[in-house]
């Protein structure tokens, strides 16, 4: 194993061990909301019946440690060994572009060569920290697509070939569909949003339920 694959993963341990950490704090005790706090209004119940909410919950906080650990265990398989494609690509950009990208006659082939090099390179971190995970999930996803279709075009349907990426499209797809998981700083984030919202809604209900009431006194015995 190089020194450079090596600090690869223990950087991606690391980082995920420290959204983990992260998670359980903010899971432990809800931070105080304090009155006049911003919250968005589109988080609200209020707002659309709550629907974005819920979305938000199935999405990024889905029930069952199992299912998190599982998701976060995809994550970084995925996003560590996607890292060194990445840095492959960018290490020499020219190379890549006259060997992969010039074979599927797009313009500049340059250009869609440190595309490929920075999604790959930025989207495994993002999945890694579960840190905008959606948008690195369809960064690799992109860039597995058009690996699967450039292997299709060049080699044909070639199992040798083709398993890799596959593997890598498959995983990418799944983790956009299903989510992060909790144990990633997007599920934090979320957790908190929601329990600060569900805190406001609370309050504003009960305040609502205390309106004044009004009572008719009359004066020297006119009403």
């Amino acid at each position: 194993m190089t020194t450079a694959l090596f600090l690869e993963l223990f950087a991606g341990f690391l980082t995920a061990g420290i959204a983990l950490w992260f998670v359980v704090l903010s899971r432990s005790e809800p931070l105080p909301v304090t009155p006049g706090s911003a919250m968005p209004a589109w988080l609200s119940a209020s707002a659309g019946n709550g629907w974005i909410r819920r979305a938000l919950e199935r999405y990024y906080l889905r029930e069952g440690l199992l299912a998190s650990a599982g998701l976060l265990l995809l994550r970084l398989a995925i996003g560590v060994m996607m890292i060194h494609h990445g840095q492959e690509k960018l290490a020499d950009p020219q190379q890549f572009a006259d060997t992969y990208v010039a074979s599927l006659h797009l313009p500049l082939p340059l250009f869609f060569a440190y595309a490929a090099g920075f999604s790959e390179l930025i989207g495994s971190w993002l999945l890694i920290l579960g840190l905008l995970s959606p948008l690195g999930a369809l960064a690799i996803t992109g860039t597995m697509t058009v690996a699967a279709y450039q292997h299709i075009l060049t080699a044909g349907f070639n199992i040798y070939v083709l398993e890799l990426v596959i593997l890598y499209l498959g995983g990418s797809v799944a983790l956009l569909l299903l989510g992060p998981g909790r144990f990633s700083f997007d599920g934090a984030i979320v957790a908190e949003l929601i329990s600060e919202s569900a805190a406001e809604d609370q309050e504003s209900g009960d305040s609502a339920s205390l309106t004044p009431a009004y009572v008719r006194v009359s004066d020297n015995g006119r009403s």
